[in-house]
This record gives structure tokens, sequence and C-alpha cells, in this order.
């Protein structure tokens, strides 16, 4: 199904107009790409990206990436005597994998540092409780995300690489150009931190909030 896919281009537009549109990009004439865009814009969207996203606004945004990417490497595109479509679906494909990628790992490290809270509520097993479980779960997920975010980044490095990456503690101290002693001082201190700023975002007090 996959490899059908890859093969069925868009009819309809001539292979020499096509060709004349991209030499003329190629040699700096940026708004030659229109005509193509608007073109495979739809395709792009409705068969490639869309049904691999799930959600319109994410899909339009990942277009936008695609075109803005098109237009910065049409240099090196090679005219092989057949249309650009399979390297502009290809350059969205890898759009999308990049997005799957990065919240596959934000999820992951989400999911370290929650194993570094602890649970708000005790566990229960009835309805009520796994319904206020699995709301809590999604709250904490979100505050989680915000304290990361706003963490100095070499802090959330050294999370990463620890507790997401899983590395053992001479290769996260030679990553950041320390001392394996310095790396355990720099990771605790990073989850001590986490742990001040997610509390500062879950107390309402003024104090909380300083």
């Amino acid at each position: 199904m996959a490899s059908e896919a890859a093969t069925q281009v868009p009819a309809g537009f001539p292979l020499e107009e096509e060709q004349r549109l991209i030499e003329e990009a190629q040699r700096g004439n940026l708004d030659a790409m229109r005509p193509i865009f608007e073109r495979y814009a739809p395709p792009l969207y409705g068969t490639v990206i869309l049904p691999r996203t799930g959600d319109a606004a994410t899909a339009e945004e990942i277009l936008r990436d695609t075109m803005a990417t098109a237009v910065e490497k049409i240099g090196r595109f090679a005219w092989q005597g057949k249309t650009i479509y399979p390297w502009l679906r290809q350059i969205a494909i890898n759009k999308v994998y990049d997005l799957h990628r990065h919240a596959k790992r934000s999820r992951k490290l989400a999911d370290a540092m929650a194993q570094e809270l602890p649970a708000e509520t005790a566990p229960e097993t009835g309805p009520d409780a796994q319904l206020i479980a699995a709301q809590e779960q999604r709250s904490n997920r979100a505050r989680i995300d915000e304290t990361l975010g706003d963490m100095p980044e070499r802090y959330r490095t050294a999370i990463e690489l620890r507790l997401v990456d899983e590395l053992p503690r001479e290769e996260c101290a030679r990553r950041l150009a320390v001392t394996v002693g310095t790396f355990d001082v720099l990771l605790f201190r990073a989850v001590r931190a986490f742990r001040k700023r997610y509390g500062d975002r879950t107390d309402p007090s003024p104090e909380g909030r300083r």
C-alpha cells in the first residue's frame, strides 16, 4: 500500500512547464515555485500529511514547512525528466517523522520526570479513583512539560541524557564536557530545580508563584 502511494503522482501538470518553472526557481526567481505549490499542495496535504498526523492545524503547519524547505533546497533538485512531486512528498514525510520523533521524546522526558514526583492521590482501584488518577496524570503531564520548557538548557540537557536517553554517567559527562563528579552535581541540581519549579506551579499561594 505504501509503495503504491509513493508512485501515485497528481496528473495534469505538463512536465515541460514544470521543468521550466523549476529551472527559473533555480536561477533565483523563487516566485516560479508558486504554480508548482498550487498544483501539489492539495494532494500533499490530503493524501500525505493529514493521514499521518490526524490533525488539520498540524497538517497545515507541516505543509507550510514543506514548502519553505522546498524553496530553500530547490537548488539541490536535479531534474531527471520526472515530476518534482515525489521529491516534495519525501520532504513532507520527513517533516511528519520529525514531528512524531519530537513528540515521542517529549512524552518520554515527561514520563521520566513524573517518576521524580510524588503521587498527589493515594492509589485506589475503584472506577472513580481511576478516573481521578487519569485526570491527575494529564494535569501533571501538562505542568511537567511547562516546567521543563522553563528550565535552563544545561539542566534540561542533563536530565534528557541521563533520564531519557539513559546514557551512562561517563557518557553524559563527556557530552557536556565535564567530569563525572561535576555531572552528578549538575544532574542533582537539575532535578532539584525541576521539583522546585514544578512545586511553584502547583502552589497557588503568592509564595508558590514567586
